[in-house]
């Protein structure tokens, strides 16, 4: 994945990036809505508004445990549940829009070499310093257009999702007895930074890779784009905007 450089201003939400992307508005366009208010069905574990992601603790950006998205991202998602439920499974998102601000905090979390404490979990086999350079970090990060989501699925009924909490023993991402939330099989656990992440990684065989693959194409589907490296990745082909990277908050008062 190719690495930009963004400048991010904190304490507004404008955005400089590349000469390609527009200023961000003060708050979402009228185009962006809460996944909710169009598919109520689809299921949500927005990861970086809580303590279990890869910095272990909540992401600077996310007010509010949802999933914004721009209309056209939001209906295709929608399209791709509505093909998953007759099999009895259920889209779960992990995270949705992600704010210039996040960005910006995970690359100052990078460059703290004394804060390993989700290590043993999420990138047990690698450094900081590499997550950008092989390509499970991105900055600017398409996710700050609205129109890219991290998801998985989940058989339904839903079974209740496993609590975690801070100073739990961790276990490595891709082991046998990783954490597991309430999803199928898919051979890593979410923001797992190894190659075993990879959609096809061929390590992982079976029902994972069964699974990978049905996600993989119900997605493809309904016009969304995976990103190899991250099974759990994908981004609306027609993006509508394409150029601009936004900075405000995942919050129900950003909404139009």
């Amino acid at each position: 994945m190719k690495l930009l450089l963004i400048a991010v201003t904190l304490a507004a939400t404008t955005i400089a990036a590349t000469p390609a992307a527009a200023v961000a508005a003060p708050a979402a366009p009228a185009r962006f809505v809460d996944i909710a208010s169009v598919d109520p069905t689809i299921l949500r574990d927005i990861r970086y508004h809580s303590a279990h992601n890869f910095v272990g603790r909540p992401i600077k950006g996310y007010r509010e445990p949802l999933c914004i998205l721009t209309k056209a991202a939001a209906h295709a998602l929608a399209r791709a549940q509505a093909a998953l439920r007759p099999r009895g499974l259920s889209l779960k998102v992990y995270d949705c829009y992600r704010p210039g601000r996040a960005v910006a905090d995970f690359a100052a979390w990078t460059r703290d070499r004394t804060d390993r404490r989700m290590k043993a979990e999420f990138y047990p086999r690698t450094g900081k310093a590499g997550l950008y350079r092989k390509g499970f970090l991105d900055s600017p990060s398409g996710h700050s257009r609205g129109s890219t989501v991290d998801l998985t699925m989940v058989r339904l009924p839903a079974a209740a999702q496993p609590a975690y909490r801070p100073g739990d023993p961790l276990v490595a991402c891709y082991a046998a007895n990783r954490f597991r939330d309430n999803s199928v099989d898919m051979g890593t656990g979410y923001d797992c930074f190894d190659t075993r992440a990879a959609t096809l990684a061929p390590r992982v065989t079976g029902a994972a890779r069964a699974n990978r693959i049905l996600l993989r194409d119900t997605m493809a589907a309904a016009g969304f784009t995976g990103y190899f490296r991250e099974w759990w990745h994908f981004a609306l082909a027609a993006d509508p905007y394409p150029g601009t990277y936004f900075n405000f908050p995942v919050a129900r008062s950003s909404l139009r």
